[in-house]
């Protein structure tokens, strides 16, 4: 397969999805031949800084194989670390072309509107002839197992509560809401005040809430989020940026909270579950929710949204609907990715459907041994083998914890078993120094819940 110059090879390609090339091996193409150095350097909050030192072609023939190269790397750095200004040393011309990339009407304004919002700091691309030093402020996050807790994990589709007693869960509930489509934030906040209370009822009392939630939180305050994406930005501000903290207070008065992405909280399920550090954990549900608790059992602040992170070079990869771009992990390692491939291997799906009960559709024909969804879940299994390698290189985790809807049942197993499979043979030295794993069903389900109980601190 050949991109803008590029040639891609390799072993395995999704039988659903034979045009997929995956970032990582373009990326391996690309490097082959790339010998003049440039620096790449992203700011974030608090002087954190993420580097990186790399090569491109340098020639007028490879620009646009340049300019490509360089446009996915620094998309992947700002949506795995987040940031508000791009440094560039060893290419004007790169400089020049990420300044029209990343400002209104560029093929990034997502990106930049987006980041300069969560930052609250204008977006910036400079040159310079020295790159600032890395830097990350890791810290320590939740394992808190004491008293009476409430865990709630807000996703796209459904909601989900735990009431946690000295570390066991004592009861477990999902209800499926419809957050992403409705405008009104009090249809939000009453079905979080509902999961609390139906979780405080199990309960003699209820000494600390956490929560998990998709989207960028900073101080417990909601910076922006998929859920709310129906919100208007005057009730967004006066509402959600507060939404927990009102629906835990109001409820139940000052007691200690904690608000966390989703993704951080799945990694800290892993490393609870796993009883291990270093651990990438993923949630497939509505998106792809990621997280990382690194060797030394930290969360590391970053944003870790690999949902836009992109994983597919091919020029027809599939668009999402709200950053624009194309090729991203949402479409591929989420419910999403299963609807995306269900039609493709002859299974129709009813249009009146929810995504969450299309889904159900395809998990239905599999628990039946199904041919056609078996072959859904091998090609995602295809898809996770080649940005597993690919997350590796951004990480260097050593365990995988698989968690959410798409990874329940016989088609979770199937998406393990092809992924092992294909790693083993496409990236053996990844292979063998990783541990992709899943958490027994109901784990896989509400375990992030009661991992978000864990979060607050009761002081005594």
């Amino acid at each position: 397969m050949n991109r803008f110059g590029v040639e891609v090879t390799l072993k395995h390609s999704p039988k659903l999805d034979p045009g997929y090339i995956p970032l990582y091996k373009f990326n391996q193409a690309f490097l082959k031949d790339a010998k003049q150095p440039i620096g790449l350097a992203v700011e974030r909050s608090s002087g954190e800084m993420a580097v990186c030192e790399t090569f491109i072609h340098g020639t007028p023939e490879m620009r646009e194989a340049d300019c490509y190269y360089v446009n996915r790397l620094i998309k992947t750095i700002l949506w795995m670390k987040g940031g508000f200004k791009i440094y560039v040393r060893g290419s004007e011309d790169i400089c020049a072309y990420l300044q029209e990339a990343y400002s209104a009407g560029g093929c990034q304004e997502f990106d930049w509107d987006y980041m300069a919002n969560v930052f609250e700091h204008p977006f910036e691309v400079v040159s310079c002839d020295k790159l600032p030093e890395a830097k990350d402020s890791p810290k320590a996050i939740g394992r808190h197992l004491d008293g009476c807790r409430i865990g709630f994990d807000a996703g796209g589709s459904d909601r989900k509560v735990s009431a946690v007693i000295d570390g066991e869960s004592v009861f477990d509930e999902e209800v499926v809401w419809f957050p992403k489509t409705n405008s009104d934030p009090d249809y939000h906040y009453d079905g979080i005040v509902a999961a609390l209370k139906s979780a405080a009822e199990h309960m003699p009392r209820v000494d600390a809430v956490g929560v998990s939630s998709a989207g960028v939180y900073i101080n417990d305050r909601t910076m922006n989020a998929s859920l709310f994406l129906q919100v208007p930005k005057d009730l967004f501000d006066q509402k959600v940026k507060d939404i927990y903290i009102r629906a835990i207070t109001d409820t139940f008065g000052n007691v200690p909270y904690a608000v966390a992405n989703d993704g951080d909280v799945s990694a800290l399920a892993g490393a609870m579950s796993l009883e291990e550090d270093n651990v990438l954990g993923i949630a497939m549900g509505t998106s792809e929710a990621v997280g990382y608790v690194d060797p030394q059992g930290r969360i590391t602040g970053w944003l870790n949204e690999l949902a836009f992170v992109p994983v597919d070079a091919q020029a027809g990869a599939m668009r999402d609907e709200w950053s624009g771009d194309i090729g991203c992990g949402v479409k591929y390692f989420s419910q999403d990715g299963i609807i995306k491939l269900a039609p493709r291997a002859g299974i129709e799906l009813d249009e009146a459907l929810s995504p969450a009960e299309k889904l159900k559709v395809v998990q239905k024909l599999m628990a039946e041994d199904d041919p056609r969804a078996a072959d859904v879940y091998r090609s995602t299994g295809v898809y996770l083998a080649h940005a597993l390698a690919f997350y590796f290189d951004l990480y260097h985790f050593k365990h995988v914890l698989l968690l959410g809807r798409v990874m329940s049942g016989k088609g979770g197993d199937l998406i393990l078993a092809t992924c092992k499979e294909v790693m083993a043979d496409e990236y053996p030295e990844i292979a063998s120094q990783i541990n992709p794993t899943l958490p027994d069903e109901k784990f896989r389900r509400v375990g992030q819940s009661a991992a978000a109980a864990s979060l607050p601190e009761i002081v005594k």
